[in-house]
């Protein structure tokens, strides 16, 4: 006959001691999974989604009622994302946004609207303070700032507003901004 403890003399050691086999289980579960790695030197860049940016900017040339730019941008960007929302309230619209990867590993986001530059702005940061401007291809961009958090570049193309935002540094900025300048309207 075994000897077993009461339940009230149990201590942290035995429960140290059952938690082991689940820790060990789950690790199994994790490498045949293949869901688990470890690098010394740190995260590695993962794969970026593939995203056909043309056909959806087409598409939605097609579905909203301003027109949408296409920008050519320099060799390294890649397309990752996109989506449509809208701003609401007073001086609202339609927006249509893609993301881009710059060559710099950084995330970019490129909004197109019918919404008024401040409504846009607002909707994105939360604010409506703009804190000066950049010119890039004779266009003047109005950047936005909230805090420490990155800024939105906004200018307004006379029936679209355009809203650039993201991790980039100023060249990453100024690549975009020009991209956008000099793209012209796509034909649904």
């Amino acid at each position: 006959m075994s000897y077993q403890k009461p339940r009230s003399q149990h201590d942290y050691r035995d429960l140290f001691w059952s938690l082991i086999p689940l820790v060990l289980i789950c690790l199994a579960i994790a490498a045949i999974a293949s869901q688990c790695s470890f690098s010394a030197d740190g995260p590695t860049p993962g794969r970026i989604p593939a995203f056909d940016v043309h056909a959806a900017l087409r598409d939605d040339a097609r579905t909203l009622p301003f027109p949408i730019r296409d920008p050519g941008l320099p060799e390294g960007w890649q397309a990752n994302s996109g989506s449509r929302d809208a701003v609401s309230g007073s001086g609202g619209g339609a927006v249509s946004t893609v993301g881009y990867i710059s060559p710099q590993g950084t995330y970019m986001r490129l909004s197109q609207s019918d919404a008024a530059a401040g409504a846009l702005a607002d909707h994105v940061l939360n604010t409506r303070s703009p804190g000066g401007t950049q010119e890039v291809g004779g266009h003047t961009w109005t950047i936005y700032h909230v805090g420490d958090d990155e800024p939105a570049w906004v200018t307004d193309f006379g029936s679209v507003r355009v809203l650039i935002k993201g991790a980039g540094n100023e060249g990453v900025y100024r690549a975009l901004a020009g991209a956008v300048g000099t793209a012209q309207p796509v034909s649904p």
